[in-house]
């Protein structure tokens, strides 16, 4: 009997663990899950605010592969075997109804991430003759030798014939992400990528933005990237600012060097857009005051904010007194050019680390090693990272459902 070693009980062990059982017969081999937590999937379920948002409503490949900043060409292989369509059906034929938001994120019906590792628990309770579960018990070492592994911990040393690295980024710590995979994969003859922070929020330097703390925008816009934003006390959150972490991974950004980027705050309305509105009504409104004007597209408070800080001239002026110059001004500005200063990422907000394991150095096909036989590497251990974290979950439940699908065709 084949002995299987997978070392961490995330999203992607979890799915490689179930896709094993699931696939082979009972008496062909025998897995160990190490958790140094004692419960698995604490990061799964905190995901999407404890609702967990599993993965992506988006069908079209071109357009999900376009939302990963680093590793598109390597994880499609696996994305053609375990889609997000395909994921979704897994999870509905193991009883977890989901629903697609408009956003195209996916949740449990529920709202409640439990829900979700909950399917692993009952599936590994119905296998448990062919399941240990060392919860609790974290993985000290790992050595090969002739295509097997010996596994210590701090409580026992094990044979393994298959082991499965999936482990967590050097990020989100409390949840046991890390980054032990970095020794684990040295030690085992696998190089590892330049690593940076992704998925982070910012601080910024505008003092007015963060008097709109709570603010959200529903499809803002930064270069050619259109998302949620969040403006906060100290800067920006949301998907769009976790996308604009994810470019910046590699730069360096602090006090000493700050980043300008420029938003809009409407994503379908650029210069041209705001142009035509305000001159119609300008138009037809001349003895209405430009902020009431701003309020039949923004929130109040922000149109309030803007015209304070940057056209506080004409706050009480009616449009009739506002020169072309001006108008244009402000079509600009809402269009394309409000600044925002990046000085900082927010400490201990980034639950991505850009970089990993070079996955020149694995098959694509099937997650081995190209360099050591019988050792896999699924999930966010992968040097592949997307714009926010229900495409990275994405990754964890293909990757581990094509690595389970291989160790069990060897079985």
């Amino acid at each position: 009997m084949k002995q299987i070693t997978i070392i961490w009980a995330g999203a992607a062990g979890l799915m490689t663990a179930a896709t094993i059982l699931e696939n082979t017969e009972s008496e062909s081999c025998h897995i160990h899950i190490f958790e140094k937590n004692k419960t698995p999937g604490n990061k799964v379920i905190i995901s999407g605010g404890g609702r967990c948002n599993l993965t992506t409503g988006i069908e079209d490949k071109k357009i999900l592969l376009s939302k990963y900043t680093r590793g598109a060409d390597f994880i499609r292989k696996a994305f053609g075997k375990f889609s997000p369509r395909k994921c979704r059906e897994w999870f509905e034929s193991h009883g977890v109804p989901l629903k697609c938001e408009k956003d195209n994120r996916v949740f449990p019906v529920s709202d409640d991430g439990y829900d979700i590792v909950e399917v692993f628990e009952k599936l590994f309770a119905k296998y448990r003759n062919r399941i240990t579960l060392h919860y609790g018990e974290g993985v000290d070492s790992i050595l090969s030798w002739n295509s097997a592994f010996q596994i210590t911990t701090k409580k026992w040393t094990y044979d393994s014939d298959i082991v499965v690295i999936t482990t967590g980024w050097n990020a989100y710590s409390h949840t046991g992400s890390t980054g032990d995979g970095y020794a684990f994969a040295r030690s085992l003859w696998h190089t590892v990528t330049q690593l940076g922070p992704s998925l982070s929020s910012f601080l910024t330097s505008e003092k007015w933005t963060h008097e709109l703390s709570g603010l959200a925008f529903e499809s803002a816009k930064i270069w050619d990237l259109q998302w949620p934003l969040l403006l906060t006390h100290f800067g920006i959150s949301g998907p769009l600012a976790f996308m604009t972490s994810s470019w910046f991974a590699w730069e360096t950004i602090d006090k000493n060097h700050p980043k300008i980027v420029h938003f809009s705050p409407i994503s379908t309305m650029g210069y041209i857009e705001w142009e035509a509105f305000l001159k119609e009504q300008f138009a037809n409104h001349p003895k209405k005051l430009i902020i009431s004007i701003l309020t039949e597209k923004l929130p109040r408070r922000f149109a309030e904010a803007f015209i304070r800080e940057y056209f506080t001239s004409i706050e009480t002026i009616y449009p009739v007194s506002i020169g072309k110059v001006i108008r244009e001004n402000i079509s600009k500005l809402l269009g394309e050019w409000i600044p925002l200063t990046l000085t900082d990422r927010r400490p201990g907000d980034e639950f991505v680390t850009a970089g990993w394991v070079n996955t020149d150095e694995i098959d694509a096909e099937t997650m081995e090693s190209k360099i050591q036989k019988n050792l896999y590497f699924a999930g966010e251990v992968l040097n592949v990272d997307g714009f926010t974290g229900w495409f990275s979950l994405q990754i964890c439940w293909a990757s581990g459902y094509v690595a389970g699908r291989d160790i069990g065709s060897k079985l």
